[in-house]
């Protein structure tokens, strides 16, 4: 079977390649070894899609801390405002909530998933299901895929969109990788990002579901600071998750996670001055009780043995017997609570993958391959990764779009419906 351009991987980076490719008058085809297109897009945000983040491309790049620089046109031709006109135009009513974040108004990435499959009928483009084998390469040009099955799709350009190797069970089983490499590419190595953590502390056990909000967390490699930011996290059986944590474990690109260290300013609105005050305030209207029962009213419940154990103060430690050092000690500990890294969370379990296709082998124009002629790349299965808040699946459209664009070899804004 022969076609214009052969997007393999349905994700949204290749379903947007084909999409655009085709409003631009080329045929397109989709090999998704998957039953359903956009298995994984299903899942983002917890169920919801945040689908991109409504912001200007400054702060997009800022917010893709490795090869940015590489995204500059591709963010410039197709911008968090184009993908949010383009769905709408679909016929989803999107909003955008606290940080920029957006969402279908429904709260269901089914809906996004639903729109994008429903233009790729009306844009009569076809979605074979298997999985590629290999590429058909012939005198260092890419002519198409053959299936683990024997069949050969013959394409005018072929687009590698298939994802990383976080979440396999939705299809990134890092077939891409080797693909490229048949191709003469190289391969940054595959790690986790936005990742939950693994700490060497065993009383996060404890605090086990406990989610904070309006905290600080600090990562430090060695006695430097790489990341520091408010906002949630929460406390699971094995360290540490949520969206702090997830956006820090993106900045961990050196060495190995036991070089790290976490810490977190339970009371970042207050300075070490105001909270011994405070502290000094709450023991001198309760001087006869129990530390442990006091520290209620500053603390949530479960990190206040936690706490106490960390400054080495008994819990019932009465509140007229406490030193001025240990009161010091106790204010210390609240703003700078230490838990040491011990590993990442399987890879599985990752939102995103950091490293694959090195983009210094792409055309950062056109994401065309420098390696092998009518080969193209969009989406994670490139080295580039951003951190929570719908930018990644930005990368997804902007890399998709240009991809598309270029097969098209046609010069235009994004897909028109």
């Amino acid at each position: 079977m022969e076609t214009d351009h052969l997007c393999i991987g349905g994700g949204p980076a290749g379903v947007f390649a084909a999409l655009t490719a085709a409003a631009n008058g080329k045929r397109c085809m989709i090999l998704e070894h998957n039953k359903q297109l956009g298995r994984k897009l299903r899942i983002t945000g917890k169920g919801r899609c945040n689908l991109t983040n409504n912001c200007d491309r400054d702060t997009l790049l800022a917010n893709i801390p490795a090869n940015g620089k590489f995204l500059y046109s591709a963010l410039s031709r197709c911008t968090p405002q184009d993908v949010m006109a383009y769905f709408e135009g679909l016929g989803v009513p999107l909003k955008t909530e606290r940080g920029n974040r957006v969402f279908p108004v429904s709260d269901r990435a089914e809906d996004i998933v639903q729109a994008l499959q429903k233009a790729v009928q009306r844009a009569g483009i076809p979605v074979v299901h298997g999985d590629a084998a290999h590429l058909i390469l012939e005198q260092g040009r890419c002519l198409g895929v053959r299936t683990a099955d024997g069949r050969e799709f013959r394409a005018g350009t072929t687009l590698l969109a298939t994802g990383g190797l976080s979440y396999p069970k939705t299809g990134s089983d890092g077939t891409g990788y080797r693909l490229a490499e048949e191709a003469g590419h190289t391969i940054v190595p595959p790690m986790p990002s936005l990742i939950p953590l693994v700490t060497k502390e065993n009383w996060c056990r404890d605090a086990m579901g406990l989610s904070l909000r309006n905290v600080t967390l600090r990562l430090y490699r060695g006695e430097k600071c790489v990341f520091e930011d408010l906002g949630e996290m929460l406390f699971t059986h094995f360290g540490v998750s949520g969206p702090l944590v997830l956006s820090a474990s993106a900045l961990m690109r050196k060495g190995s996670p036991e070089d790290y260290r976490l810490e977190i300013d339970l009371k970042p609105g207050l300075t070490p001055e105001q909270l011994d005050k405070r502290i000094q305030r709450d023991l001198a209207e309760s001087p006869n009780r129990d530390l442990g029962n006091i520290l209620h009213a500053l603390l949530p419940a479960k990190l206040i043995l936690p706490v106490l154990r960390l400054c080495g103060i008994a819990p019932d430690t009465k509140a007229n017997t406490l030193t001025k050092a240990q009161r010091l000690t106790l204010g210390g500990c609240i703003k700078a609570v230490s838990l040491h890294v011990r590993a990442f969370r399987p890879i599985e379990e990752a939102i995103i993958t950091r490293g694959g296709v090195s983009v210094k082998e792409v055309d950062a124009r056109t994401m065309a391959s420098k390696r092998c002629e009518g080969l193209y790349f969009a989406g994670e299965i490139l080295d580039l990764d951003g951190y929570t808040g719908g930018f990644n699946l930005q990368i997804a459209w902007s890399t998709g779009h240009a991809a598309g664009i270029a097969a098209a070899e046609i010069k235009l804004s994004l897909i028109h419906i």
